[in-house]
Parts: structure tokens; C-alpha cells; sequence
């Protein structure tokens, strides 16, 4: 048992300074929520041109119309007719934040050895999306494509009503898809080791996802190829981002060890090959 002047010492350290290679609970805590915040301020303000946003998506339509990967209309026509199929699509959109915030705080606590590389990752992926939310405003499916139902508007669990009425156009890259390959990436990170065929299983998330954002009308196929590529340079990024420290400051890069000199021979030794 820890003495008792030493609990509050060893909860400050676990809350301020980290533990085990962790960072602080605390602190993290509340850079990761101010972060969020600022996103969701920052993607709240990008792509409201509806003019630029209908005119990229007819672009985008022709372009998965010449390659036969227009499939959008047809999955979101077969899902409209399973209501049930369609209220449990919606619970999977709506609720899957709540994955990512187990994921996140299931590897903060279990797998301090990845944690700061996949939260880097999430960081760059927030960064790396807001300049194409900008420059490419883009209308989902079900406002953009005559006879698209609005699934998630229909049988929405929160009974938004302004759900309808969007006043922003982000659906390239889709981040649904974006943050459930994030959560993917992170599982398989902490358990390629271990548990190979275990970390595999967590791919299935985000081809869930993929197949919901489709049948729903929120993205089309190409927004799903843009989350791929976002989450890719994302963890590129993250890499290059994990190095810079070491860089600067000098040091060995992880995982490495530093080279030792050789030991000098013993007095009186020979130093001549025989």
C-alpha cells in the first residue's frame, strides 16, 4: 500500500504528468475536448456555398457514373423499404462518437505504447480535412440526387428538425468513414501484436460504416475513397510529426538504442592479433 502522503503525489502525477508513458489524464482531457470544440466550430464555418456545393456533387455524380461506381440511388431505394434495417442504420450513425470515445480512452488506459501516436493521428486527420471542406464544398446524396430518401431524417432518434435544413456541405471525405477507419487503426495498432487475428475484426467497423453512410444518402462512393486517403496521410503525418521532437532535441529515435563505445582493453593486454 502506498503511504498516505504519497496518494496525493502519485494522483497529481497520474492527472498532470502522466504515468507508464501516458500524458496526464487531466490535461489531455482537456486539450482533446477544447480540440473537438474548435473542429466542430472550425467545420461548422467551412463549405457553405450550396451553389459550389451542387455543382462539385453533379461533378462527382458524372465521375462515379463513367466508372459504373454510382450505386447510391439504388442501395438508398433498397434500405427506405426495411424500415427496421433502416431505424438500426440510423442508430449507427447517430452513435457511433460513442465508439470513438471508448477506443480512445480504452488505448489511453490499456496501451500507453500507441496512444500518442493514434491520438496524433486523429489530431492531423482534423487538421488535413478542414482545407478540402473549404475548397471543395460538396452536397450530400440525399439533397443533391432527385428521389434520394433522407433516411436518417425519417427515422431520426433525436428529432432534429433542423437535420433537413443543413448549412453546411462536408461530405468529401466522409468523416463517419474517416473516424471509424481512426478507430480501426487504433484497435489494430494495439493489437497486431498480441492478437493478429482479433486486430483484424476491427476493419469490419468502418466497412459497416461505409455501407450506412451509402444506404443512408449521406456520402457517396468517392467520399469513402477520400476518407481512406485522409486517414493514409494522416498516419504519415503523425509519423513524421512523432519524429520532429527527437530531431530537434538530439536524441535516439524510439525504440532504438543508443550505441555504446566499445569497453578499453585491460591494462598489460596485448593489443597484436596472434
Amino acid at each position: 500500500m502506498h503511504p498516505p502522503a504519497e496518494t496525493p503525489r502519485r494522483w497529481a502525477n497520474v492527472l498532470l504528468r502522466g504515468t507508464g508513458g501516458r500524458p496526464g489524464a487531466l490535461v489531455e482531457l482537456i486539450f482533446l475536448v477544447l480540440w473537438f470544440l474548435l473542429f466542430a466550430r472550425l467545420a461548422a464555418a467551412v463549405g457553405t456555398d450550396l451553389a459550389a456545393a451542387n455543382a462539385h456533387a453533379l461533378a462527382l455524380r458524372s465521375a462515379e457514373h463513367a466508372v459504373h461506381l454510382d450505386i447510391e440511388l439504388s442501395v438508398n431505394g433498397w434500405l427506405a423499404a426495411h424500415p427496421v434495417l433502416a431505424q438500426a442504420a440510423v442508430y449507427v450513425y447517430r452513435l457511433y462518437y460513442l465508439v470513438i470515445a471508448g477506443v480512445l480512452l480504452w488505448v489511453f488506459v490499456r496501451h500507453a505504447e500507441v496512444y500518442r501516436r493514434v491520438r496524433r493521428t486523429m489530431v492531423a486527420m482534423m487538421v488535413l480535412v478542414l482545407p478540402v471542406y473549404w475548397a471543395v464544398p460538396l452536397a450530400p446524396p440525399r439533397s443533391a440526387l432527385p428521389g434520394a430518401v433522407d433516411i436518417v431524417a425519417v427515422h431520426d432518434i433525436f428529432a432534429q428538425e433542423s437535420w433537413t435544413k443543413p448549412t453546411h456541405y462536408t461530405a468529401m471525405p466522409s468523416m463517419h468513414v474517416g473516424w471509424s477507419l481512426w478507430c480501426a487503426y487504433a484497435v489494430w495498432s494495439a493489437l497486431r501484436g498480441a492478437h493478429p487475428r482479433l486486430a483484424l475484426l476491427s476493419w469490419l467497423f468502418p466497412l459497416l460504416m461505409a455501407a450506412d453512410v451509402l444506404a443512408t444518402a449521406n456520402h457517396y462512393v468517392l467520399d469513402i475513397a477520400g476518407s481512406v486517403a485522409l486517414l493514409a496521410v494522416s498516419v504519415a503525418a503523425a509519423s513524421l510529426w512523432g519524429r520532429l521532437p527527437r530531431r530537434w532535441g538530439g536524441g535516439a529515435p524510439a525504440g532504438t538504442t543508443p550505441p555504446v563505445a566499445p569497453a578499453a582493453p585491460a591494462a598489460g593486454t596485448d593489443r597484436r592479433r596472434t
